[in-house]
């Protein structure tokens, strides 16, 4: 049963993404790297991906997008009562990336902020938005407002991994009555201690990866969530319909590459196949019924015919998540939120009001969560400043903002990733690349002095800002 004295409608009042505004072309990037021409295109569903300078570290990323959610939104820095940033991206073993967004909030004199980083490969971000809710359903919130921060850099070693980097970083406001309320209830939880991707190497930005591994581990993750959340769902009796895939309206996962999204969908339909097989027993499904699940993570006919056989719901229900993942590529803990904002950008106002959506989160290592969210209707909203529609139209730079990046060279952009390589953490340093092209409002690194500490300026904005209140 649940509190009445908890907030009503606990969820995301207002989103904002902030990404590179330089990419490099993956079909180009197939020719420079010679490797067989769609390997990176068809093979793993990608068309571009957004990169940083050694003018923009996870910091930058971070001022930036949380200071344009404040302006777009009209709200006041002293109504943010908690700050959780979600990370994988460490520039100090010691100091969190949320204490230098603090210096946002000091002009206004609000120093009081609960909340501090949250470290695990790409869950970072979910496990901050989860403590967000929590405080705010909890004796601890004192009425004010959670921002929750997503950022990362992803980056790799010369080789097959490098085409599945990205770069971005989502600011999430949280709140009750809002126009995306998470689902009380409907949580479920996998975690389990694996080497599928990690960093020992604290002086360098490059991960140790086992790709095979890794995808193994992210299936196993989803098939787990899977088995809890449905019945979470059916203990709450908020499952629609008779499987996983008929009780939402759209599916969002963490996209390391949009292939291995579609083939997540395809994982999710195999589920309910195995757990009611009569659900779809005339379209050619029938010889894997006794298969278990350990055997068929890399087992092409079975991962054929399931795929063919969720072609359908793909295309309705996740295809339209991934504008982001294919166009910037893996953002690592930003990631299922970017596939949020895709989702929000590439429906109206009507056809988002009333729909649901189910979300898996994954971080190597590993850690994993499915849980799901309704959008509201505005006119239901108790506070009409944060409405779906207001949402929305935050949102409403997202197209244009991916059209008008700059595009760099494949070598171009190899050298800017060994000029990042060759001078991660080198101080003193001063960063060289252009600050011309770099949207207004970003926030960009300006020099690293001799004890490592870091200075940033900021591009004009072409709105006033500071400390407006709602």
């Amino acid at each position: 049963m649940e509190n009445p004295e908890w907030p009503k409608d606990v969820g995301i009042l207002a989103i904002e993404v902030y990404f590179p505004s330089q990419y490099v072309d993956q079909d180009k990037l197939e020719d420079f790297d010679q490797v067989s021409k769609g390997k990176y295109t068809v093979g793993l569903g990608q068309a571009k991906m957004g990169f940083c300078s050694d003018r923009e570290d996870v910091h930058s990323l971070c001022l930036t997008v949380v200071q344009n959610l404040i302006v777009k939104n009209n709200i006041s820095y002293s109504d943010i009562g908690r700050l959780e940033v979600g990370t994988e991206t460490i520039l100090d073993k010691s100091k969190s990336v949320k204490t230098v967004l603090m210096q946002l909030f000091e002009p206004c004199g609000n120093t009081c902020i609960e909340g501090i980083d949250t470290t695990n490969a790409c869950y970072g971000g979910t496990s901050a938005l989860f403590n967000a809710v929590n405080w705010i359903e909890s004796s601890s919130w004192d009425g004010r407002l959670a921002l929750v921060v997503a950022g990362d850099i992803a980056v790799y070693a010369t080789g097959n991994a490098r085409c599945t980097g990205g770069a971005g970083a989502v600011a999430m406001l949280i709140g009750p009555g809002a126009p995306l309320v998470f689902d009380r209830k409907c949580r479920a939880t996998h975690m389990q201690h694996v080497y599928d991707f990690y960093k020992p190497d604290m002086a360098s930005e490059y991960p140790m990866v086992d790709g095979r591994l890794s995808i193994q581990c992210y299936l196993h993750a989803l098939d787990r969530c899977y088995e809890i959340f449905v019945k979470k769902l059916q203990d709450a009796g908020k499952m629609k319909g008779s499987s996983l895939l008929d009780s939402a309206d759209a599916f969002i996962f963490h996209s390391p590459y949009c292939k291995l999204v579609q083939k997540s969908v395809a994982r999710l339909l195999l589920n309910d196949f195995l757990s009611n097989p009569h659900l779809h027993g005339n379209n050619g499904l029938d010889t894997f019924r006794s298969v278990k699940h350990e055997d068929t993570y890399f087992d092409k006919a079975c991962e054929s015919a399931f795929m063919k056989a969720s072609e359908d719901v793909f295309r309705q229900k996740t295809q339209p998540t991934l504008l982001l993942a294919n166009q910037i590529g893996n953002m690592y803990t930003p990631s299922v939120y970017g596939g949020l904002v895709s989702y929000l950008v590439s429906r109206s106002t009507e056809e988002l009001a009333g729909s649901r959506c189910v979300l898996f989160s994954y971080g190597s290592g590993l850690a994993s969560s499915m849980f799901s969210m309704h959008i509201t209707s505005s006119s239901t909203l108790p506070n009409n400043h944060f409405s779906l529609q207001c949402l929305k139209d935050g949102l409403g730079d997202v197209k244009s903002r991916l059209d008008r990046r700059k595009e760099v060279s494949p070598p171009e952009f190899n050298r800017l990733m060994k000029l990042r390589e060759e001078t991660h953490h080198k101080a003193p340093y001063v960063p060289q690349g252009e600050i011309d092209g770099l949207f207004p409002g970003t926030w960009y690194l300006t020099s690293v002095d001799d004890k490592h500490r870091r200075q940033y300026a900021r591009t004009p904005l072409q709105v006033s800002d500071g400390c407006t209140a709602v």
